[in-house]
């Protein structure tokens, strides 16, 4: 009997070091934490929640809150957080209605970006007893991408202007009789690199417009199949230039309709084309598939290739903005590493998802998926970054 005391005295004492010790741990993070009940009575908030908030934890703690209860100014950002339909505007990162829920918040008077992450918090029967809402305050971080990307876009129109010039003196030099035949390859060579430099630039002000929203989308009905079949007929003379073939596997003879901006997706397939055949092996093949996918309102591209393939640690940054793989940088040295990081967003503004399989040396396959149901396709423009 004095044994059993003594075992359940030590259990005891060992649970409370490990409650002091979560204890801890969640007072002392640099994320804010609430916890509350399914009636929206406040259990718990940390330190950092009280400081993001502006709150104490006197104050709200016991507390039930409710749409009426934000209308006090003490409580404006704290009932915002608690109900995000209050706030002036919310993103979604996740889908609605699994767990954890994770919206980005704007807030206004103070100006606060919030990043939001609700999870619930069940019983051993998985009853939800309660919530608890991780609150990362991201001020600072969006205004240094903001003031980044601001910087990129005044560079890149600063160094258009010149480059333009630059192309037409090479231009005039070009048609020039006055001008030596030994020349015209350099000046060939130098209307390339000014070409290559222009993509480079318009790529930067195209991601600028992104990460700002304002990329600017106009959604049209198209027939899918007759779109992608374009788009293969357009990649030919690319295609003949690097010595592969293309294929596009039409679906059953059904039309599909989607909903699409068409310049900005044919942008997308365009980057997923032009990378297969340039990362291609000579006698190489193309293969753009569609299909719808079964008992979902959506349809599946597919762009496969036989060329370099993507290594098995490179597949996890490749749709990152900047990024290029080591085996793609060997072959094809010129780039900016924005093509994937537009395309992914284009296609996740059109309501899809995009990802790759590949084998190091036998190629890859890029899939995409569209809805055919244009009340699935977002109803703003936002960035579709990494969280």
């Amino acid at each position: 009997m004095l044994f059993n005391s003594y075992r359940t005295a030590k259990s005891n004492y060992s649970l409370k070091i490990e409650r002091q010790r979560l204890h801890n741990i969640i007072v002392n993070l640099y994320d804010g934490l609430i916890t509350y009940d399914p009636d929206f009575k406040i259990l718990s908030i940390n330190r950092a929640g009280e400081q993001i908030l502006n709150v104490t934890n006197q104050e709200v703690v016991g507390q039930y809150f409710s749409l009426e209860k934000g209308k006090e100014p003490k409580f404006k950002l704290l009932s915002q957080v608690l109900f995000p339909s209050l706030a002036p505007t919310v993103v979604r990162r996740s889908d609605p209605g699994s767990y954890p829920q994770i919206i980005d918040v704007s807030l206004e008077e103070p100006s606060i970006e919030l990043r939001i992450t609700t999870s619930r918090i069940t019983d051993e029967k998985d009853n939800v007893t309660g919530y608890v809402k991780t609150v990362r305050d991201r001020t600072r971080e969006v205004a240094l991408l903001k003031a980044k990307t601001d910087f990129i876009t005044v560079a890149s129109h600063q160094l258009r202007t010149p480059l333009t010039g630059i192309g037409w003196i090479l231009e005039t030099l070009k048609d020039s009789p006055e001008i030596p035949s030994s020349l015209k390859d350099l000046i060939n060579e130098g209307n390339l690199a000014v070409a290559q430099l222009s993509k480079i630039i318009n790529d930067l002000l195209d991601a600028s417009k992104i990460e700002e929203g304002k990329f600017g989308y106009q959604f049209q009905e198209v027939d899918i199949a007759e779109f992608l079949g374009q788009a293969v007929a357009q990649a030919q003379l690319i295609a003949k230039q690097y010595n592969v073939t293309t294929y596009f596997q039409y679906p059953e003879k059904e039309k599909i309709i989607v909903t699409i901006d068409s310049s900005k997706l044919g942008m997308a397939l365009s980057n997923l084309i032009d990378n297969a055949i340039k990362y291609n092996i000579p006698n190489g093949e193309v293969v753009i598939s569609l299909k719808r996918v079964a008992n979902e309102p959506y349809i599946q591209i597919s762009v496969k290739d036989t060329g370099l393939g993507i290594e098995p640690e490179d597949m996890q940054k490749l749709f990152s903005k900047f990024f290029r793989g080591g085996n793609a940088i060997k072959v094809v040295t010129a780039g900016s590493g924005l093509g994937l990081y537009m395309t992914r967003n284009i296609i996740m503004r059109h309501g899809g998802k995009i990802w790759a399989d590949s084998v190091p040396k036998r190629g890859s396959t890029f899939y995409f998926t569209l809805p055919t149901d244009p009340k699935l396709i977002p109803p703003k423009e936002i960035t579709y970054e990494e969280y």
